[in-house]
């Protein structure tokens, strides 16, 4: 397991004991509507103090190599302004891009806070090709927001059914941060068409 970095966090990163936290992992290149809509719906239907906007330095599950990330932090933050918003850098920071190891480094550092992983559907219906899928979802509770394409594939996916006894229904999502892990939840809401593959396309 990664050890926690002895940098200190950015002051933007400052938490305080029983914070719920939400953890929004993706190198946003280029960050666009439907990620501030995922990110508010979160905040909103889980009841949360923050959303941590974790700019990865590169997914290592895709071929193409991320944009500057410091050209996608300024674009994060002209698009997350909200009160509660915060962008960081921390797995460039860490010296990471594998969740499992990510969260084990956050954890470590602030053992009183109740973190909670976000994702679009269409990353739980891909979530079992990343490194220990199962130790994320036994690590935290984790909140999967829709998405207009992948509906079907994430309820049918194999994460879905490892951990169909550990989902906790909409209604009571409001709960999600304070539970023990594994818990998750699948948030619908208006889908938003946007996606960063197709913003690149067409620039």
């Amino acid at each position: 397991m990664l050890k926690p970095a002895p940098a200190p966090p950015l002051k933007s990163e400052a938490v305080k004991p029983g914070m719920r936290i939400g953890l929004f992992g993706g190198t946003f290149d280029p960050p666009h509507a439907g990620h501030l809509h995922a990110a508010r719906t979160a905040m909103r239907r889980l009841r949360l103090d923050r959303v941590w906007w974790l700019v990865s330095p590169q997914n290592p599950l895709k071929a193409r190599q991320a944009g500057d990330l410091a050209r996608r932090m300024d674009a994060v933050r002209d698009l997350a302004r909200d009160p509660g918003m915060v962008i960081s850098d921390i797995e460039a920071r860490l010296g990471t891009n594998r969740t499992i190891d990510l969260l084990g480094a956050l954890k470590a550092r602030h053992r009183d806070v109740h973190f909670v992983w976000m994702m679009g559907a269409d990353n739980l219906a891909g979530i079992h090709r990343w490194a220990d899928w199962q130790g994320i979802f036994s690590s935290v509770p984790v909140a999967v927001i829709a998405r207009p394409t992948d509906a079907v594939r994430a309820r049918l996916s194999p994460a879905a059914q490892v951990f169909s006894a550990s989902r906790v229904s909409e209604s009571q999502a409001r709960s999600l941060a304070g539970r023990p892990a594994p818990a998750w939840t699948y948030l619908t809401a208006r889908l938003h068409p946007h996606s960063s593959t197709a913003l690149r396309e067409r620039a």
